[in-house]
């Protein structure tokens, strides 16, 4: 019993994670309506950028540590910000209103740029970060057995419920949450109405990389270091995981990365480790293709 409860709480984390990251996707995908692989290589990227921005800190100017850390949360805040706006503003935004499938290519030129890119910058050198708030809090006495996770999973946990929290009250009763809506039904008519169309198009990549961001710093916090080949992994993976609520409604979309989480991590528990990743991208790709509608084309 002590087990499970400790995957339980093991599974909360990564349930937030993917839950945020689905959240910001599906502010994305609601103006694009395409799938979009660039979210989870900004949320490696500014993982990344946390990195290099945090060790030039620390080695070349010789702050202390939770001023590098500081210094190097704001870069990749920044860099994630500026890196999802530009990219919505001169390469998503035109190819949405000339050849929208094109914006899947894009996408994964993107990708590769930003790979590339923090590869390069980095002189392919993993770097790590120290252990940060890995004291454990205990959340529960069971059997002798302590069901505990770290200061910084707790921390982290309750800055993104309260991401998706504010974000979605925005979206709910705010006047650039009802541009959103709007947008996202048909940019045409919006624009007919006095909505900018194309501003609010850039201004929802940029509010979902500003959450890529955040979860990309904080992941990276967690376990030290960011992959090189985070980008591509994570830029599929957060296309299923999203799916699996649903890409029109943040909310839903967060939901269903939740229940994502919480299955990853029981499999991870109690199934072969090895097929787990196999095992979780193919039921959500059926689940994907199944709950696909086919439109009819006059």
């Amino acid at each position: 019993m002590a087990y499970l409860l400790q995957q339980l709480a093991n599974a909360v984390p990564l349930s937030a994670l993917y839950a945020t990251l689905a959240f910001g996707y599906a502010i994305a995908f609601a103006v694009t309506k395409r799938a979009d692989i660039t979210y989870g290589a900004i949320f490696a990227f500014s993982g990344h950028l946390y990195l290099l921005v945090t060790h030039f800190g620390w080695d070349e100017l010789r702050l202390i540590l939770p001023a590098a850390l500081a210094l190097g949360a704001t870069g990749a805040l920044s860099g994630g910000i500026a890196t999802g706006a530009v990219a919505g503003r001169f390469i998503m935004q035109p190819l949405s209103r000339i050849a929208p499938n094109a914006m899947i290519v894009a996408s994964l030129g993107i990708v590769l740029v930003l790979m590339e890119g923090a590869r390069l910058a980095s002189q392919t050198r993993e770097l790590w970060l120290p252990p940060l708030m890995n004291a454990p809090v205990i959340l529960w006495n069971a059997d002798d057995f302590p069901v505990t996770l770290t200061r910084l999973q707790c921390v982290s946990v309750l800055i993104m419920l309260s991401l998706m929290m504010s974000v979605s009250l925005v979206l709910s009763y705010g006047r650039w949450g009802r541009q959103w809506r709007a947008v996202s039904d048909d940019p045409l008519a919006a624009r007919l109405s006095g909505v900018d169309s194309r501003g609010v198009f850039v201004q929802s990549y940029a509010v979902a990389a500003l959450l890529a961001s955040i979860c990309g710093v904080l992941a990276t916090s967690h376990y030290g270091t960011m992959d090189f080949g985070a980008g591509l992994f994570f830029g599929l993976k957060v296309v299923l995981i999203a799916a699996a609520g649903g890409h029109s409604r943040p909310l839903h979309a967060a939901a269903g990365a939740a229940v994502v989480g919480l299955a990853e991590t029981l499999w991870g528990a109690y199934g072969p480790i090895m097929w787990r990743d196999l095992v979780v991208v193919s039921s959500l790709v059926a689940l994907l293709v199944m709950s696909r509608r086919e439109r009819a084309i006059p």
